[in-house]
């Protein structure tokens, strides 16, 4: 692999200009600089502050222009200042050579200035007027900004120029680009002078993609293939053997009998980035498709977009089979589960495990060692595709998906479709768990992903979910999705239009030995009920009593079936998650969500409603049985006037 042949290649990203900001003290040369680079020339005289200035594109290789912003240090400038920085790619901090007392005022107050509005761009510290330098007093750039450097990561770059003489001052510049266009730190630890995790996995991704014989190494055909592919120009013979040489010296384990190993082909995009050549590395990453932050980009993924708010996105089996092979391909113990260790390597071309945080992180079902079996697995990645649809592509691909990506996923049909047609096409169905708190909400998702039952009671996040498959009828398997909704987030959740379009069905869990908690969760059931109604989205609902081995409060059970009766909806489901009687609870959950024209909840308002349209409708049924009527009657009329006037002639 040669980096020589990306000098003077076009940047690869979307950027159409790189914003650089000068600040310093006053009279430490800002204002000399920007002209002597602009004009290349050293003016005689130069105004206070310069208006904005603009190098064009074909001034430095990259072929990006640049806009450099002048800044005032007085105090009445100080707003606008703070203005400019929060606008800016890059800052150039300026010193003045003959006064040391500048240099220190980096440490003592711009850069901490920096660090108060939050300003996280590369930095380039550059010492102005070089040429009034007392000769008789030289200083070591490296010693005097070293320690610097050590303690501001965010220091790209030291140099010293003079615009007077016209020394490194496009280099000033030139430096400021090239830390936005191809910027260090998401690529190396300057600390342990290693690769950054997400570099090496993007790298990792990339030399698996490369090597087309599978065989773990790069040949010569592939090592050519891949530079004409990044650098539009091949390699020669020579330069093939020289670089293999170089690896081989440092890394002997980075060359084999069959060409360039991993090892070897990290180490080479190391030396580069060691060598300030990380244009090179950037290079091969934006071939790709990786940006700044060395994700896919997401706008160029095709993800399917849903056309109505009651549409959910799902894995197509194209995408499920793919995936039942990748866990078969990494569980290399063959015991039918994956280990942290497996999965760990199974996600090492992707920026990292998608699955270590909240919502995904325990909501699917583990083995007793915490490992993952298939369906776990699978159900994982059902609840990424419905919450995150582009995030769910994009790991498809990391992971080598070999089809068109426009395959991986679908889009469902809207669920007021299904309605009215009485069906429905899903294959993973999302369930709201409503009720008030310590009803047994936590307890039913925990069953749900075979957790023990926990007697004491805690507060869970609103982003808790459960996943699972449940078998169905005729040997087949559905996905659900248990989302739990706290009741303190109920209202703000409402207020939405489209808070239950997402909806597959809801339940309403309550504790059956406690009178308030029946009461508050009928009266979440109405609000629910009622915003289906208003919105056009109204789902399936369940009335679940938990607790079912306490003993019930008196009129238990005629309050809850007066409930579901005036609702029109399903009695009560009675249950126990302390002694396992679930009573068949998520298989009607997903028979519920199936059937979605039926268990739909009424209230009041919502017959009345209905009621009023049924006369409308009817009026105007007979407005049009009327108006139709009128229009007979004068078509006859007027055929009757014209026999009549024919018959008089």
């Amino acid at each position: 692999m040669s980096g020589g042949s990306v000098a003077g290649a076009p940047y690869l990203g979307r950027r159409s200009t790189v914003r650089v900001v000068v600040v310093g003290d006053r009279g430490t040369g800002k204002s000399s600089l920007i002209a002597a680079a602009a004009s290349e020339n050293f003016p005689e005289s130069v105004a206070p502050v310069l208006p904005p200035t603009r190098l064009p594109a074909d001034y430095y290789p990259d072929g990006v222009p640049v806009t450099i912003i002048d800044t005032a240090s007085s105090l009445e400038g100080k707003a606008k200042l703070e203005e400019e920085l929060k606008r800016a790619d890059a800052v150039v901090l300026t010193y003045d050579c003959d006064k040391p007392d500048t240099l220190n005022r980096l440490q003592t107050f711009w850069i901490p200035e920096l660090h108060r509005l939050k300003v996280k761009v590369p930095v380039i510290v550059v010492g102005c007027k070089l040429d009034l330098r007392d000769e008789h007093y030289p200083v070591s750039l490296e010693h005097a900004m070293s320690p610097i450097m050590q303690q501001y990561r965010e220091i790209e770059t030291c140099l010293e120029c003079s615009a007077a003489n016209l020394v490194q001052v496009a280099e000033v510049f030139y430096y400021a680009q090239k830390a936005v266009l191809h910027p260090t730190a998401p690529l190396f630890d300057q600390e342990f002078q290693t690769l950054k995790p997400r570099c090496i996995r993007a790298l990792k991704r990339i030399f698996i993609l490369c090597d087309h014989d599978m065989d773990s190494a790069l040949n010569d055909r592939e090592l050519n293939e891949f530079q004409v592919k990044c650098f539009n120009a091949p390699l020669q013979p020579a330069e093939i053997v020289g670089v293999k040489r170089v690896v081989q010296e440092k890394v002997p384990e980075g060359v084999n009998e069959r060409g360039l190993t991993l090892t070897g082909f990290l180490f080479l995009n190391a030396l580069f980035i060691e060598k300030g050549r990380l244009e090179t590395t950037w290079s091969v990453l934006r071939k790709f498709g990786y940006n700044d932050d060395i994700e896919l980009q997401m706008e160029n993924l095709p993800v399917p977009s849903k056309k109505a708010p009651d549409q959910s996105v799902e894995l197509t089996s194209e995408a499920v089979d793919f995936l039942m092979g990748i866990f078969n391909l990494f569980d290399s113990n063959n015991d039918g589960a994956l280990q942290e260790s497996e999965l760990d390597e199974l996600f090492s071309t992707a920026p990292e495990s998608p699955w270590d945080e909240a919502p995904y992180k325990n909501s699917v079902e583990k083995t007793e060692f915490g490992d993952l079996r298939l369906s776990a697995f699978l159900s994982q990645w059902a609840l990424m595709t419905l919450l995150d649809p582009a995030k769910s592509l994009a790991y498809l691909i990391y992971l080598g998906y070999p089809n068109d990506p426009a395959t991986a996923l679908r889009v469902t049909r809207k669920r007021t479709l299904d309605v009215k047609k009485q069906q429905s096409d899903r294959h993973v169905f999302q369930c709201f768990v409503f009720g008030p708190k310590n009803s047994g909400k936590s307890a039913l998702l925990s069953s749900f992903i075979g957790r023990p039952f926990q007697s004491s009671y805690g507060l869970t996040s609103n982003q808790s979910y459960a996943v699972n498959a449940v078998d169905q009828l005729r040997g087949t398997k559905k996905t659900l999705i248990l989302h739990e909704v706290q009741e303190d987030d109920v209202k703000q959740f409402l207020s939405s239009k489209e808070s239950l379009a997402a909806c597959d069905v809801a339940v309403f869990v309550y504790d059956s030995s406690d009178e308030y908690s029946l009461k508050r969760a009928s009266e979440l059931l109405m609000d629910v009920a009622r915003r289906g109604e208003d919105t056009g989205y109204g789902v399936p609902c369940l009335f679940i009593a938990a607790k079912d081995d306490l003993d019930s409060y008196p009129m238990s059970s005629r309050d809850s079936e007066a409930i579901c009766q005036e609702m029109k909806i399903d009695a009560p489901i009675r249950l126990s998650v302390k002694k396992s009687n679930m009573n068949n609870i998520f298989w009607r959950i997903v028979n519920s969500a199936e059937r979605c024209y039926l268990s739909v909840p009424e209230t009041e308002y919502g017959r009345n409603k209905k009621q009023y349209r049924h006369l409308v409708n009817r009026s105007l049924m007979f407005a049009s049985v009327g108006a139709a009527a009128a229009v007979i009657a004068l078509v006859a009329y007027r055929a009757y006037a014209s026999r009549k006037s024919h018959s008089t002639s």
